[in-house]
């Protein structure tokens, strides 16, 4: 996994202000959450994979123009979880006032934007409604298939380990996210469900894409 920077989120999913699960160095001196893995730093047991402050495109000629399409999806994602489905797209429910304000943005294979998702667990009363979750649920409703080969989640979190498991089931095949979860991240902060060798299917990943607008996003939600 390639990343560029660390995060952290509320109740549930890690509030601003709490300590790290592991010992990176915090992004600032008012979040000390932030920052679980040593910026630039391989992650023990995982070669080639890379802690926050890494740059996409050091050792990968087409990682300056990757991380460019990362951003701008990233700001997509950004963009939804801040207004909400509702104002990003028609026909989806706009999340309710309580509900943590994470974006989630699936593309197909060619680019296009095929669903979205914003977090709904208190609008529907649904556990398992998060952004990931719902924007899988979307794209297949609207794909009429299960398997999504090809695709690209983006999301301005860290995945907990319902949603990276739904990621691996659903065979998506990049999974790109903003801000760094120390406390339920599944995706290489407490546990790395993307890039367990055990299973049958391991997306690629990228951590820490505009990090600091999505932390940004968390840290005004829960002042």
């Amino acid at each position: 996994m390639r990343s560029d920077g660390p995060g952290s989120v509320g109740p549930g999913r890690v509030g601003p202000g709490r300590a790290g699960a592991g010992g990176g160095e915090p992004a600032d001196a008012t979040d000390p959450a932030l920052g679980t893995v040593r910026p630039g730093q391989p992650t023990p047991g995982s070669p080639g994979r890379v802690g926050p402050g890494a740059r996409e495109g050091l050792a990968d000629p087409d990682g300056a123009g990757r991380r460019q399409r990362h951003e701008v999806w990233m700001r997509r994602a950004l963009e939804v979880a801040v207004t909400g489905p509702a104002s990003a797209g028609p026909g989806d429910d706009e999340g309710g006032p309580d509900d943590i304000p994470v974006g989630a943005v699936l593309y197909g294979p060619d680019g296009a934007e095929l669903a979205i998702g914003r977090n709904e667990r208190e609008l529907t009363g649904d556990p398992t409604a998060h952004a990931e979750v719902l924007a899988l649920r979307r794209a297949a409703e609207r794909l009429g298939r299960w398997r999504l080969d090809g695709c690209t989640l983006v999301v301005t979190l860290e995945p907990c380990t319902m949603c990276a498991g739904a990621l691996v089931l659903a065979r998506v095949s990049t999974v790109v996210f903003g801000a760094w979860e120390p406390k339920t991240g599944a995706a290489g902060s407490l546990w790395d469900v993307l890039r367990d060798r055990r299973l049958n299917h391991r997306p690629e990943v990228y951590g820490g894409v505009l990090e600091p607008e999505s932390a940004a996003v968390l840290r005004a939600f829960f002042r």
